[in-house]
């Protein structure tokens, strides 16, 4: 509990990082509350005010078919936010496992990091497009495959935490006591790896909004029916001439909300590492 509270005072003394928390706060607040906030069903049409400019009746304007955009924003929010946790949920888990099972279990270190190259070796958006062609445009389609792209980053890198902490006096102390392989990493590899897993869950979290709004713009994603980030975005950019907050409400939520991702990964990763810490 001490290490937890001194983490924090640490993180709070950094600006940035506070202000990422915020911006990152009011997100997962939009998507929580997005029913209660939200003025509008986001799927309600009104062709008799379509493309109508921000207002005191649409804060944000409305879209082509006269939808609220502010409302089909707000439940953007909640559809990114649900995206991002259960992926890095997916590759957190999965990606541990494999990492454990490379590092301490030798002869299977060939095998999984051989097929996490090859998944690897595919830019992300071009393997999650290839995946998505496959399974087909839904939510729980695009947490799979995106999953799947990112599942090989924190296998490799629990892989390299686990190599580092065989070779420990204490996993050997343990291992001379007679403790058992489950015992070992349980006791022992994961608390030590526990907050390498919390930085690369930002950056995964962050990539994952970025890569399923990519997604979406591009069809191969969340259906278009569904208010996303990206489709707002790709329903709007054929009015970006005359109905510009199409564009900038979507692109700025996920500037913003990438960007503040971004910013606590860093500061995570500067307050929990030893070498760094005496920097914080």
């Amino acid at each position: 509990m001490a290490r937890e509270k001194a983490v924090w005072r640490r993180l709070l003394r950094r600006r940035m990082a506070v202000a990422g928390m915020v911006i990152l706060a009011v997100v997962l607040l939009a998507a929580v509350l997005a029913s209660l906030v939200a003025p509008y069903d986001p799927q309600r049409m009104d062709v008799f005010h379509r493309l109508m400019p921000p207002s005191g009746r649409n804060w944000l304007g409305t879209d082509d078919f006269g939808r609220d955009e502010f409302s089909r924003l707000l439940f953007g929010a909640r559809l990114s936010m649900l995206t991002g946790t259960l992926v890095v949920i997916f590759a957190t888990a999965a990606g541990t496992v494999l990492g454990l099972l490379s590092g301490y279990v030798r002869w299977l270190d060939d095998l999984v990091m051989r097929f996490s190259d090859a998944l690897m070796a595919f830019p992300d958006i071009l393997l999650a497009i290839a995946l998505m062609a496959a399974l087909g445009p839904s939510l729980v389609n695009v947490v799979l495959a995106l999953g799947t792209v990112y599942t090989p980053r924190v296998a490799r890198l629990v892989r390299g935490a686990a190599l580092v902490l065989q070779r420990t006096q204490f996993v050997e102390a343990a291992e001379a006591l007679g403790a058992g392989d489950v015992r070992i990493v349980r006791v022992h590899l994961l608390p030590n790896i526990f907050s390498l897993l919390i930085v690369q869950a930002t950056f995964t979290f962050a990539a994952a909004v970025l890569t399923e709004a990519a997604l979406s713009f591009l069809g191969a994603g969340i259906p278009p029916t569904t208010p996303s980030w990206g489709n707002m975005i790709a329903g709007g950019q054929q009015y970006l001439d005359r109905a510009e907050w199409l564009i900038l409400a979507p692109g700025f939520a996920i500037l913003f909300t990438v960007l503040s991702l971004q910013i606590l990964g860093d500061a995570f990763r500067d307050v929990l590492d030893p070498r760094l810490r005496r920097l914080t």
